[in-house]
């Protein structure tokens, strides 16, 4: 037995439907049961149905009474019955309250992302139990039911001992992108057989309306390339998080299959450096939904993949080709240029090598994000970190797909870069992506807008600062006076976003000289944009992951820094205890310092200043005469009171503030969370004291 909540609008109807084998109804026809719980229109949020038969046969019932009623009240001169005639006579019988007597009604939660798109994904926890969540089902849809029926050889973790109950674990989150809608899996404990089972489902056809309330037949859904993106992250007792791996899910071997149901076995691999080695097994079940009237052959499905393939293939054989062409071609301008930065290539967290502009796409925001200087501000509050290597040695490569970027809400230089511009592009600018070094030569990406007017401007996407670039002319003679910069780069070997790659080749790579007029090819030589879009346009080759939408936040903000300002009180009154000092907290101090902090992160947004003046003056009137108020305020991007306030204490300020003695001390301290997409935080910390000064 099933059981469906179709919402229309604002409405939520119930719709009841018993399958059999093969998902095919028994007796009574969908449109009626639709129509049925219209008359019904139950707010429901879930459903229990006990699928005993001998408690209550609901369709034979609902047949006799309306073979009655035909027999009885169809006129000779009558060719039907209205719906609405035989709603009326079900209930009439009684046959409406014997079925509201079955249900039985609960509330539950459901613990997902909500993208940016109105239309909200599910998560089915359980497709065998009888309580199945809440969800969007539309009759006239395709579906794809994804699940995860648990994990094996994670061998890493062999020796974990299995969590006490309510003790804190590391844990593992399963990640899915598909078709413009996103998941996310309950967390489970690590160990080496993981306790996954959540079930996914995944609308086929996402991005479109298709034709018209046809539903995708077999052949429809064999077109449909994209690859379901499965990415798995390692969560830390400390909130640390770790990619684990990163996986395309060839989804469409379902179609081929008996009944349209297929049970796969996925084998994980790690990411970078251990891109080669497996990591552990997943157990996954596919299922169309409803199920299909007429599958595919094996054979068909097989050989419209290897089609694929092959065409993917020979198009990026050509664009390789194309690209050392290019390369022998930028050499030959000047041998020099074989020294500087010029990536056309990049390798993923699988190790597999793509063209840099497929990193970038114009990427809308929806309603999550309402300026690019705030976009800006999201990017910058993302953790960086360089990815990690294995011995001594240099930097390891790895630019990761953004959804491994936003799951993981952390990553190197270029993948901040990679989101920056595509953001940006997103709001309309001429966006690129630099590639080059800073001081001392490490090397370095950051963002490019080109203004209508020849401004140039750098966006840092590491620290959301924005720097107006003055080129200096090197032939002016030396007295004359050349702008500073304030920016921290030192040389561009190239520029690129989702279209135009553009390498330098003027005879000065420094960036202080740069003249960045793009379309002066003596100054930068372009690839060609056919070329590009052969391999980086959306759709153009299958093994082009897709990009996807942003998610709201998860996170309360003022439960959030309630919490980690009790824990910073607690952290603090301890301290001061270890140093034999008392601590009195000040309330109303405490309360006070909100405003500076809000200032603090408006300007980070807008580099606008506001709202000191109304700050300064209220601690004017806070701290008595003959007393001394110090205050120090910190920012940071990630929520643990602990780590943070061992941060605080390295600062000689901070710690005097903290471990402040005098006579009539008062403590005071304030957290404020701003939250941003992806469930990022810009976490601000103000510990003040006041105390009556002593001669």
């Amino acid at each position: 037995m099933k059981v469906f909540v179709i919402l229309r609008g604002s409405r939520r109807t119930l719709c009841l439907g018993v399958l059999g084998e093969g998902g095919k109804p028994n007796g009574c026809k969908l449109p009626f049961i639709v129509h049925l719980a219209v008359y019904l229109s139950l707010p429901i949020l879930t459903v229990r149905l006990f699928p005993d038969s001998s408690r209550m046969d609901v369709h034979g019932r609902i047949r006799e009474i309306l073979a009655e009623t035909i027999r009885e009240e169809l006129a000779p001169d009558q060719q039907q019955l209205s719906t609405e005639d035989l709603i009326k006579a079900l209930r009439r019988r009684g046959i409406i309250d014997d079925v509201m007597k079955e249900l039985n009604f609960v509330t539950d939660n459901v613990d997902q992302e909500l993208p940016s798109s109105p239309k909200q994904p599910v998560c089915f926890t359980d497709r065998q139990s009888t309580l199945l969540k809440k969800t969007n089902i539309d009759p006239t849809r395709r579906y794809l039911y994804l699940q995860v029926l648990g994990g094996k050889a994670f061998l890493e973790h062999l020796q974990e001992p299995e969590p006490l109950p309510g003790q804190v674990c590391s844990t593992f989150t399963l990640c899915l992108h598909f078709r413009n809608q996103r998941f996310r899996s309950k967390p489970v404990p690590c160990a080496c057989e993981p306790d996954f089972h959540d079930g996914f489902l995944l609308e086929v056809h996402r991005e479109s309306l298709g034709d018209g309330t046809r539903m995708a037949d077999s052949t429809t859904m064999l077109s449909i390339s994209d690859p379901i993106h499965m990415v798995l992250i390692k969560t830390d007792i400390f909130g640390e998080t770790t990619l684990v791996a990163s996986y395309f899910l060839e989804w469409r071997s379902v179609l081929g299959s008996e009944n349209g149901v297929t049970n796969l076995t996925v084998e994980l691999m790690g990411v970078g450096t251990e891109s080669k080695v497996a990591v552990g097994i997943l157990n996954i079940k596919l299922e169309m939904y409803p199920a299909l009237n007429q599958t595919l052959s094996q054979e068909v499905v097989n050989t419209q993949l290897a089609l694929e393939r092959q065409k993917t293939a020979e198009k990026e054989r050509l664009f390789l080709v194309y690209a050392k062409q290019w390369w022998r071609e930028y050499l030959q301008i000047r041998p020099s240029h074989s020294s500087r930065l010029v990536k056309i290539f990049a390798q993923d967290e699988n190790g597999i090598n793509r063209p840099v502009c497929s990193y970038v796409k114009p990427l809308r925001a929806g309603r999550l994000l309402d300026t690019p200087r705030q976009a800006a501000r999201f990017v910058n509050v993302l953790g960086y970190e360089r990815a990690p290597v294995i011995g001594g040695g240099g930097k390891q490569e790895q630019w990761c797909t953004l959804l491994a970027f936003l799951c993981r809400n952390k990553g190197d230089c270029e993948d901040h870069a990679n989101l920056l511009c595509s953001l940006l592009l997103g709001y309309g600018l001429e966006a690129f992506v630099c590639v080059g070094t800073k001081a001392k030569g490490v090397p370095h990406a950051w963002v490019m807008t080109c203004g209508t007017d020849g401004t140039i401007t750098f966006w840092e996407s590491l620290t959301g600062h924005r720097y107006i670039h003055k080129s200096t002319n090197p032939d002016e003679p030396p007295v004359a006076e050349q702008p500073k910069p304030l920016y921290p780069y030192r040389t561009v070997g190239c520029v690129f976003n989702h279209q135009m790659f553009l390498g330098n080749c003027q005879p000065s790579d420094s960036v202080e000289v740069c003249v960045f007029d793009l379309n002066d090819e003596s100054k930068w030589k372009p690839m060609s944009e056919e070329a590009i879009k052969s391999v980086c346009a959306p759709g153009a080759t299958t093994s082009l992951p897709p990009f996807p939408p942003l998610c709201a936040s998860t996170i309360d903000a003022s439960v959030t820094s309630n919490e980690i300002e009790m824990q910073l009180r607690l952290l603090v009154s301890e301290h001061r205890k270890d140093l034999g000092l008392t601590t009195v907290w000040e309330d109303q101090l405490s309360y006070l310092l909100s405003p500076a902090l809000a200032s603090y992160e408006f300007e980070r947004t807008t580099s606008i200043s506001a709202g000191n003046e109304e700050f300064q003056d209220a601690i004017r009137r806070a701290v008595p005469d003959g007393h001394t108020f110090k205050g120090f305020p910190i920012h940071f991007v990630y929520r643990n009171a602990r780590r943070a306030f061992a941060t605080c204490l390295r600062s000689p300020f901070c710690e005097e503030i903290i471990c402040c003695r005098g006579d009539q001390v008062r403590l005071a301290v304030r957290v404020r969370v701003f939250t941003y997409p992806e469930s990022a935080c810009a976490v601000w910390i103000m510990f003040a004291c006041k105390y009556r000064s002593v001669l």
